[in-house]
């Protein structure tokens, strides 16, 4: 296995009128969990649906009407805790969260509070090779969403879009050990890749399925290890949620812009007050949304419908059992099965998706060969076409074949590239491609010794340019392989042309 040793990255500092600021980061993602019923009714979760169409009675909240528990969003809840290598609890429990909102008809969201279902927990975020950051997660618990209101339909009403209400959420909430914008984004980046890994939540954050609370502080250089050892958040400053952020972009932007209102308010002699913001793309600003709740403000109680949810150690062991490889442990074996460096395999494994057409691809060939043709040419490619992995027209038999051809000098590596070209706008063989077009690399040293002998006999005055600058070798290796239609194969070309020159 790859020796996953790491350094830990500086914090963001931001340099105010006074003095050097840190940041200190948390975050609260909320994570749709990838199911095709909601977390107590067996109405639908599609996406798209016609407004209002997907709600059962339970949702919108009908008189006598009780919640079930879908078993499978507790199992894919569980399978994700697994997954970040968090502490599974047997016993969690349902509290309803006391507030009004538009869109929650039940006037109340049921969540966990007191009892959550998932323990503490680690994600190792990647910065670069060799630089990353461990950071700690503090609890997953399953809650409802809430519906969605709709303002720009009329000057002088709202509307209210159900459809949502009732899907189940994981909230996967962290400690405050991220220090700086890129590492919130890459930390969401390592996280939708895990759930993706995990078939638990699709990630898609366009849609919503996964958006993030980011809670943002300054401290002063040093503050931040005096609260790791005691534990004491009085070494840190007053922290301000930014809600509902979709974006890695917008997060990056979001954070940088917080911080240095809070540096300015800080160094003016005022005191930040905890509330929740909102971003502003269009302005690049955060706003505030409302003064933050503490847990009190709720007035969480038990949910009175729900009994304690208790699942057996031999269920959460079988689900333990079916878990996926997930992308550290892949990425290790894509580095010692393969010989990829770091950050190819980091390439390779970012999507599971990706992963699996290079290893089918590289399957008994050089691995070096064929990540450097996916990662350059079909990555490059796919992306020149907006289009992924999925919509790919080369499948892995056909890249790997091209990569056969290559390895086994039939073509050469610019041939291959018109190969590779011919395979992915009309398809088909690539070895019946290279026999029935010509295509086949020139390896008789006689036919490449003749062009050789030719292009030096009406050449002299550039032979002896050679002969003084063994440098200019070159020209005729390129006049060779222009001679020859790129056929000829390279290596023997520059030994024959050095040959000839006496170089």
């Amino acid at each position: 296995m790859l020796d996953l040793t790491y350094d830990t990255p500086k914090p963001k500092v931001i340099a105010g009128a006074k003095q050097d600021w840190e940041l200190v980061i948390g975050m609260e993602v909320h994570a749709q969990v990838a199911s095709r019923a909601k977390l107590f009714s067996g109405a639908s979760t599609q996406f798209g649906a016609e407004p209002n169409s997907n709600v059962a009675f339970v949702d919108a909240a009908m008189p006598g009407m009780l919640p079930v528990i879908n078993e499978f969003c507790v199992e894919q809840t569980v399978r994700t805790g697994l997954g970040l290598k968090a502490d599974i609890n047997l016993k969690s429990a349902f509290d309803r969260k006391n507030y009004f909102y538009p869109d929650l008809p039940q006037g109340y969201q049921i969540s966990q509070l007191y009892h959550p279902i998932v323990g503490e927990g680690e994600i190792l975020v990647d910065l670069e090779p060799g630089i990353a950051r461990l950071v700690r997660i503090e609890r997953i618990h399953m809650e409802q969403d809430a519906g969605k209101s709709i303002h720009d339909m009329d000057p002088n009403m709202s509307f209210v879009d159900l459809n949502r209400t009732g899907v189940c959420l994981m909230e996967i909430v962290s400690r405050p050990d991220i220090r700086g914008p890129e590492e919130a984004a890459a930390y969401v980046g390592k996280l939708r890749q895990i759930l993706r890994y995990l078939g638990t939540c699709d990630g898609n954050m366009q849609n919503g399925n996964l958006r993030a609370d980011v809670n943002v502080s300054i401290c002063q250089p040093g503050a931040y290890e005096k609260f790791r050892e005691t534990g004491d958040f009085s070494h840190l400053g007053t922290r301000c949620e930014i809600k509902n952020m979709n974006s890695m972009r917008f997060i990056q932007a979001a954070i940088e812009v917080e911080a240095r209102r809070q540096i300015a308010i800080v160094e003016a002699g005022g005191a930040v007050v905890q509330e929740t913001r909102l971003y502003d793309p269009d302005r690049n600003e955060t706003r505030s949304m409302r003064s933050k709740e503490e847990a009190h403000d709720y007035r969480y109680f038990p949910d009175p419908d729900l009994l304690p949810l208790e699942i057996e150690q031999a269920w959460v062991d079988e689900i333990k059992a079916s878990l996926p490889e997930l992308p550290d442990e892949k990425k290790a074996r894509f580095v010692t099965a393969f010989g990829l460096s770091e950050y190819d395999a980091s390439v390779l494994t970012a999507d599971v998706a990706n992963a699996a057409y290079f290893e089918e691809a590289a399957h008994g060939r050089d691995g070096k060969l064929v990540a450097n043709w996916v990662i350059n040419e079909l990555f490059g490619r796919l992306k020149k076409d907006d289009r992924d992995i999925t919509d790919c027209p080369v499948t892995p038999a056909q890249l790997g074949g091209i990569v056969d051809l290559i390895a086994s000098d039939a073509i050469s590596g610019k041939i291959a590239k018109d190969l590779f070209e011919i395979v992915y706008t009309e398809g088909g063989d690539p070895a019946q491609i290279v026999e029935e077009r010509g295509m086949k690399q020139v390896t008789d040293t006689g036919a490449i010794e003749t062009a050789v002998d030719q292009i030096i006999a009406d050449n002299p005055a550039q032979v002896e340019k050679a002969k003084q600058n063994p440098k200019l070798a070159g020209w005729f290796v390129g006049q060779v392989m222009k001679a020859t239609g790129g056929k000829a194969n390279p290596k023997a070309v520059n030994e024959i042309v050095a040959a000839k020159l006496g170089l």
